[in-house]
């Protein structure tokens, strides 16, 4: 006689393609029903692309006809396909091969910038897109613990560096080539030179995001990246106290400035969840982005709370999106992730993109972060805008003004 134990059974050897859990172990199975010799089984996935879905079937019923189910009814619900880019990126690209970039960064460090990170592209890849996770933080490279990469060498192909692979996503990290625990003391000039190898150098594959993981603060890092790509989204990483959304406001204000769309806010910390008795407190507050979002036109795109088996995941190279989905963190993540993903098809779909007015223009020699740099810029805004005016007639429109 089958039964749903049976079934259940036999369904856990169904990887989930590009990943070694099954859809069991996911969850993905929402439902058997058995009448007779009548089967049905009732999938939701999380990708949309269609090769996923028919590679499931085709497992699926494998599966199920060694049990001798023949024509089982298998139901995969998935989201809706997105839509095609429009591609109307303009300015420089040093990562041509990559089609969006997403800049995660933040006003401050120990906000969970890289946990957010890490969580994001797994739950992109999860959701069927091809990811890359560069970690371009500089001074706390934490990126490869956190996907169980910390003791890799990296392969060098050429003068080129081939990306790791974790959990369906290719990873790069600053942590991955300086040896372990030692600091580095770098100034501007160094750091923009790092973040172009970072880029140039990765011989990462046609992805359809890169989640960078930046240094905290407003520096030449964030310039130099998003002079180098056009970044599709930013999204600023802040935890509910008020002395860290001063620090997030300036992280917006930034991207506002470099003509980066905003994708939002992730709000860490945001209550605590005791491990024995699943009460959540707010112990630094709660929802006190929901203002800042709406003052930068943006949204809050999930609060995370503190619990245990983010920080037990993180430690140990087992993400909470990928080893607990299910978990109440895993779909706050899970769910961020779709929203960030309809913010970039909307930034493409409405030409946003693009870098070309946040172009380095310097003479020869003249370092961007230099006194010299900073003032030949500011002369050059300047003339700009006495050209605009000039353009339009002066300050009325009809070029009498004094």
């Amino acid at each position: 006689m089958i039964t749903i134990e049976n079934i259940k059974e036999k369904l856990s050897n169904v990887k989930y393609p590009g990943f070694a859990k099954s859809i069991v172990d996911f969850g993905f199975i929402k439902d058997i029903a058995v009448d007779g010799d009548k089967v049905a089984v009732y999938v939701e996935i999380t990708s949309s692309a269609q090769e996923v879905e028919a590679e499931l079937r085709e497992n699926i019923t494998k599966e199920l006809t060694i049990l001798g189910i023949s024509n089982p009814s298998i139901t995969i619900n998935k989201p809706q396909a997105p839509k095609q880019m429009s591609n109307s990126m303009s300015g420089n690209n040093m990562t041509p091969q990559v089609k969006n970039f997403v800049m995660v960064s933040s006003g401050k460090g120990g906000v969970g910038k890289s946990t957010t990170s890490v969580n994001l592209a797994i739950a992109l890849a999860m959701q069927g897109k091809k990811v890359g996770l560069l970690d371009a933080d500089i001074y706390g490279p934490n990126i490869p613990r956190m996907m169980g990469l910390e003791h890799n060498e990296p392969e060098i192909i050429g003068n080129k560096i081939m990306p790791y692979k974790a959990y369906g996503v290719e990873v790069m990290s600053m942590g991955s080539l300086v040896e372990e625990g030692k600091a580095l003391v770098w100034r501007g000039a160094m750091i923009q030179k790092a973040i172009q190898q970072l880029l140039r150098d990765i011989l990462w594959s046609e992805l359809d995001v890169l989640v960078i993981d930046m240094p905290p603060g407003t520096g030449d890092a964030q310039l130099t990246l998003a002079q180098s790509v056009p970044v599709a989204a930013g999204i600023n990483v802040t935890t509910p106290q008020h002395v860290a959304l001063d620090d997030s406001r300036r992280s917006l204000e930034m991207f506002s400035k470099l003509h980066i769309p905003i994708a939002g806010i992730i709000e860490n910390m945001s209550g605590f969840v005791c491990p024995k008795c699943g009460e959540e407190s707010d112990i630094f507050g709660k929802g006190t982005c929901e203002e800042l979002a709406k003052e930068y036109n943006t949204k809050v795109l999930a609060n995370i709370p503190i619990e245990p088996s983010i920080r037990v995941g993180g430690d140990d190279g087992k993400p909470v999106v990928y080893f607990y989905p299910d978990s109440k963190t895993g779909k706050k993540y899970l769910q961020a992730a779709q929203q960030l993903w309809e913010q970039i098809e909307k930034a493409n779909a409405n030409g946003e993109i693009g870098n070309d007015a946040i172009q380095p223009n310097l003479p020869k020699g003249v370092s961007a972060c230099s006194t010299e740099g900073q003032a030949y810029q500011k002369e050059q805004a300047a003339k700009k805008e006495a050209e605009k005016a000039s353009k339009s007639g002066g300050c009325c429109g009809g070029g009498h003004c004094d």
